[in-house]
């Protein structure tokens, strides 16, 4: 049978199967090599019923069928399997390579021309076939990547302080950032002057919900967000401190393979934050199976030998309320202890009073868990008094240059009747009016997020955190003038925080309502805003950020493409195309023209997809390579700018 043949039988084959194709029959090509791939045994059985099949893609050894799913994924692949009439008029412009394979399946994937905050498309599945972005994601081959990360000239300056919006005729690392445009090509953008200067990273990613409800693609495959979040986290990496510290909130959707993909980007994982968002008790929507009521945050460092840091809590007296009296002529017995001569006091030689809070006063302590091993006191406690069974409950022990306090010994007190723990009397420390604990990881947040919404003074539906939390891993990892980073800043939450809490700030956002709400929020900040933490900041205002975008070229034809509602109008825009725009390699105008009738049969998406495949992706923003490129029309306070931008470190 020839591949003619093979390819009919094949397609008449799978049709019979729903798993394979969408409701109206069309196949689906990536879910039956996801299929063959992973060697789904119904696939595998379907297959073995056809002898031509069978024959052509199973090996016999030793009275086994070996399945060739390599050869099997090159055959279903093949541009003459499925031509559809978008494949079909792909093919007859020439736009696939020279074996007439698409990219995807013959190079590796590296990452895709991201739009709307998309990411390469991993495959098909009867649920992505109902997506309309879907054509949005495209491939790009490694050869490819260099030319589209390459830095990018930024403008639209403004400077924006407590006297309104200016122009920008200067620029330096002390200004605040917010830039326009796609936050993977802004980092790349950043790697010259920022490499190795950011403290803080934290972001909010889109969480691969399907339930997204303010513009961002969220419903990818797993392995496609794993990508789109790979990509960026690579590249965030680079400008991180060497202490530097990056903190990534999500659901539970990705919280396992986001864990996963980050320990094999960063050196140290630090902590995990479980956060809780919601009551436990509050009503859900019915289609929900279960109430989702934790969040969490990913904790990770560029440096091997990072630890959490502690919490510092000042010292107070409050907690030493205690003293010892020991009884009126008692001469106490002596024991020694190593080295150390101990005084003992049974319970009837002494009495313990309850002062008040005072400098002079001890606490009591038990003597349990890591205390027995990781505390000075505690390890001679277990070595040499907890032995002295001999003793009443509750003996006292005076142990003589022990302690971190007013006096010159350390009480202890073996286990009272019918307990297992004794423990010691420690007084005020002295050498240091700070006391260190460890973060938990677990924070109730429900009272800040039931009170988000007002934060601001902007509006942002299901989307906005709340500053409290913000600021609780801004205090904890940074100190003022350090950078924080936030490339997903969705309504400016991260840089209105660090705003008040003075850190330096750079924020990257793509969609152009978002970037109206954070300079509306970061300009009510500037002006005094009091919601938020700006109580417990003291905040009264004052400050400045500049605001930049990405510099068009490409991108504005995409933009157009996006918005057109008709055929005509994709016309008009393929004539620009041909004049002005910067068109792909793959692509040659004289067959496109020469096939004009085609292309006007097919589905406005499929128009609207072509087109965008014919411009040149490492075009969409112009790179400041070629910023004196008299094409792209860049003003000279623009150079001026950007000159400043990209030579100062």
């Amino acid at each position: 049978m020839d591949n003619k043949n093979l390819f009919t039988e094949l397609e008449n084959l799978l049709r019979m199967e729903s798993t394979y194709c969408t409701e109206d029959g069309v196949l689906l090509k990536n879910a039956i090599v996801e299929a063959a791939l992973a060697l789904h045994p119904e696939l595998i059985a379907k297959l073995l019923t056809h002898e031509g099949l069978k024959h052509n893609f199973f090996t016999e050894v030793e009275g086994v069928l070996v399945f060739d799913k390599v050869k099997f994924q090159k055959f279903v692949m093949n541009k003459r399997f499925l031509p559809d009439s978008y494949t079909s008029f792909k093919n007859k412009v020439g736009l696939t390579n020279e074996n007439g394979d698409f990219l995807s399946e013959s190079r590796e994937v590296v990452l895709s021309w991201p739009y709307k905050d998309c990411v390469l498309e991993g495959g098909q599945t009867k649920e992505d076939a109902k997506r309309n972005e879907v054509f949005w994601n495209e491939i790009l081959a490694p050869d490819e990547i260099n030319r589209l990360t390459e830095p990018k000239v930024l403008t639209n300056f403004k400077r924006y302080d407590s006297d309104g919006e200016h122009e920008v005729d200067s620029i330096s690392m002390e200004d605040n950032l917010i830039i326009k445009g796609n936050n993977l090509l802004a980092l790349h953008s950043l790697k010259t002057k920022y490499a190795g200067k950011v403290k803080l990273i934290y972001i909010d990613p889109p969480y691969n919900t399907g339930n997204d409800s303010f513009g961002y693609n969220d419903s990818f495959k797993q392995s496609t967000w794993l990508t789109f979040m790979q990509n960026r986290l690579e590249i965030a990496k680079k400008l991180m401190k060497e202490d530097g510290v990056i903190c990534v909130q999500c659901s539970f959707h990705q919280f396992a393979y986001l864990r996963v993909l980050m320990d094999s980007l960063f050196e140290k994982h630090l902590c995990d934050f479980n956060i809780q968002v919601r009551h436990p008790e509050r009503s859900l929507t019915g289609d929900k199976e279960f109430n989702d009521v934790i969040e969490y945050v990913l904790i990770y460092s560029n440096n091997i030998g990072s630890k959490m840091p502690y919490k510092e809590e000042i010292k107070t007296i409050d907690e030493y309320i205690l003293q010892v009296e020991i009884m009126e002529g008692v001469s106490p017995e002596v024991i020694l202890c190593g080295d150390k001569k101990v005084e003992v006091y049974t319970p009837d030689k002494y009495k313990l009073k309850t002062i008040g809070p005072n400098w002079l006063g001890l606490k009591r302590m038990s003597i349990r868990g890591s205390i027995r091993e990781k505390n000075s006191s505690g390890r001679f406690f277990v070595k040499y008094l907890e032995p002295l069974t001999q003793y009443p409950p509750e003996t006292l022990f005076k142990v003589p240059n022990m302690g971190d306090d007013a006096f010159n010994f350390r009480y202890f007190y073996s286990a009272p009747k019918g307990k297992k723990n004794g423990g010691y009397f420690p007084g005020m420390p002295t050498s240091s009016n700070v006391t260190k604990k460890q973060y938990s990881n677990f924070y109730n947040f429900e009272k800040e997020y039931n009170n988000v919404a007002k934060e601001g003074d902007v509006s942002f539906r299901n989307g906005k955190k709340p500053e409290e939390l913000i600021a609780f891993l801004i205090k904890i990892f940074t100190s003022p003038n350090d950078i924080v980073l936030d490339y997903h800043l969705g309504s400016g939450t991260t840089s209105a925080v660090a705003h008040k809490l003075t850190r330096r700030y750079i924020g990257m956002e793509q969609m152009e309502s978002q970037i109206s709400l954070i300079t509306s929020r970061l300009s009510n900040v500037i002006n005094g805003d009091t919601t938020g933490i700006s109580k417990s900041a003291n905040w009264q205002g004052g400050g400045s950020f500049v605001y930049c975008e990405l510099a068009k070229a490409n991108q504005q034809f995409a933009d157009d493409i996006e918005q057109a509602s008709s055929s005509e109008e994709l016309a008009t825009i393929w004539e620009k195309m041909q004049k002005t725009g910067f068109l792909s390699w793959k692509v040659n105008p004289k067959e496109i023209d020469a096939n004009a009738e085609d292309f006007t049969t097919l589905a406005i998406e499929d128009q609207k997809s072509f087109l965008i495949e014919c411009l040149d992706k490492n075009l969409l923003y112009v790179p400041y390579s070629e910023i004196d490129n008299a094409e792209f029309g860049i003003s000279e306070n623009d150079k001026k700018i950007n000159n400043q931008f990209y030579q100062t470190k």
